[in-house]
């Protein structure tokens, strides 16, 4: 037995001086031919980083060559499908034989249930860049879960008006030629009411108090509010070409949250309090009335406009004005190069829903999520800070999507103005118990649209997601 040990022993110390001198030799040997194994010696650290939507791979592989090569690492990022993407990230790493992601792109939504599987850990932030010093209150509540913040923030999405710029131009001239003219509107049409709106708030329609016009649109024609857009309407004189004067996806809560937004509170500005929920209140309920008017006026059918539609209408002329979110410009600019967009157009934050009521999109945050089970975490966070803020201003020109540093693009009117609506935006809630809410509004923005009483729709959306929260 002794022997036998001992023999072990001799046979061990052999192999670990083999290896010593073989490891000298590769040492000293020259860079590795193209096709030829890498030595020992200059094996790198090495991280994985996944992410779902093709649309990054671009930037993120150039990101990762970029950031290898300055740091002498490795950076290796992995498409995954966007089904199931964060239990595929928990069973890589629960299993020994997958190779589990360290950073992974992440929605803020479900930062929640990444944080609680220890899926998600308190960043480093090392240079401090994930504060309001850089960065919009949005974007740090949307990251931040229990007080901590969970990942780096890297792009978003919400929504803006977007309008046809030769039609304002023609409306601006036409009320020029009215006023010099000492007209208000064209022959045969009845006068609008007083604040361009449709009158009478009691029944659910636009806003009816005393206002003065330039409290509802501005001298260049943008509109301030609902009425704004309605005082539009009233007085344009369109060409024969333009089916109405604004259309949007009415059947997406995307689009149409921004009429709630203000008021309707779930989960308190970082989307993680479950005591903060206030969703059956007067401004919300007013807010839907004037919503529930609006079909008076555009005639939008729900089942048969979306978000393809309206924006092809867009495009083709037919309408003054639309809902667009972050993916309008590519689109609209791509149709100005082909031909087929023969305007020009701008964006600017949507209007508010009256004088005395308020509005705020909603905006989802894809933000660089660190796996709390990484063996090089440290790593992991400094590529999570280089891909997000360092690196950020080739992130629309590669992949389409808007940083959340406005630093990114300073120059861009367009992209700065998607960054102001952003500021203003509610971010998506982190609440696990509540993933059913968004088809829960969209339901009652339809029966709203539809002409459904709005006060009974409020008070049971309220009760039903008060009692998801308690039973859970």
């Amino acid at each position: 037995m002794h022997i036998e040990k001992k023999l072990f022993s001799v046979l061990l110390v052999f192999l670990l001086l083999a290896g010593a001198i073989l490891g000298s030799r590769l040492e000293i040997r020259q860079p590795a031919e193209e096709g030829q194994e890498e030595s020992w010696s200059s094996i790198k650290e090495t991280i994985y980083v996944w992410y779902s939507d093709e649309a990054l791979s671009g930037y993120i592989g150039t990101a990762a060559v970029n950031f290898s090569e300055a740091e002498g690492v490795r950076v290796i990022p992995v498409l995954q499908s966007a089904d199931r993407f964060l239990e595929e990230i928990n069973e890589a790493t629960l299993d020994p034989e997958e190779q589990m992601p360290d950073a992974y792109v992440i929605n803020n939504d479900e930062l929640e249930k990444a944080y609680l599987a220890g899926l998600a850990t308190p960043i480093q932030d090392p240079d401090g860049i994930v504060s309001e010093r850089d960065l919009p209150g949005t974007a740090l509540s949307a990251v931040s879960y229990n007080g901590n913040t969970a990942a780096y923030p890297f792009f978003f999405d919400t929504s803006v008006l977007v309008y046809n710029k030769n039609y304002l131009q023609m409306w601006l001239e036409q009320q020029a030629q009215r006023a010099a003219q000492g007209e208000d509107l064209p022959e045969g049409e009845e006068p609008a009411p007083e604040n361009g709106g449709a009158g009478g708030s009691e029944d659910g329609s636009i806003v009816s108090e005393d206002v003065p016009l330039e409290s509802i649109i501005q001298p260049d024609g943008l509109p301030l509010t609902v009425d704004g857009i309605l005082h539009f309407a009233d007085t344009f004189d369109a060409p024969e070409n333009v089916d109405g004067v604004m259309k949007w996806d009415v059947s997406d809560i995307f689009y149409n949250y921004w009429i709630v937004g203000d008021y309707l509170t779930v989960g308190g500005d970082s989307g993680d309090d479950y005591t903060n929920i206030d969703i059956y209140n007067d401004e919300v309920i007013s807010c839907l009335k004037v919503y529930q008017a609006l079909n008076q006026f555009f005639y939008i059918e729900a089942d048969k406009v979306n978000y393809e539609s309206a924006v092809q209408d867009f495009v083709d002329g037919k309408i003054v004005f639309t809902i667009g979110s972050a993916d309008i410009l590519q689109r609209l600019n791509a149709a100005k190069e082909d031909g087929s967009f023969a305007y020009e157009y701008g964006i600017v934050t949507l209007p508010q829903v009256s004088t005395q009521l308020g509005s705020r999109p909603l905006s989802v945050t894809n933000a660089v999520a660190v796996n709390g089970y990484s063996q090089h975490k440290e790593l992991a966070n400094r590529f999570a800070e280089y891909l997000t803020r360092d690196f950020a201003g080739d992130l629309y020109s590669r992949a389409g999507k808007i940083s959340v540093y406005d630093s990114a693009y300073p120059e861009d009117e367009l992209l700065q103005m998607f960054h102001k609506q952003y500021e203003e935006s509610v971010s998506l809630p982190k609440m696990m118990e509540i993933g059913n809410l968004w088809l829960s509004l969209e339901a009652l923005f339809a029966k709203v649209w539809n002409g459904e009483e709005v006060m009974p729709l409020v008070q049971e959306l309220e009760n039903q997601i008060s009692t998801q929260i308690i039973m859970e």
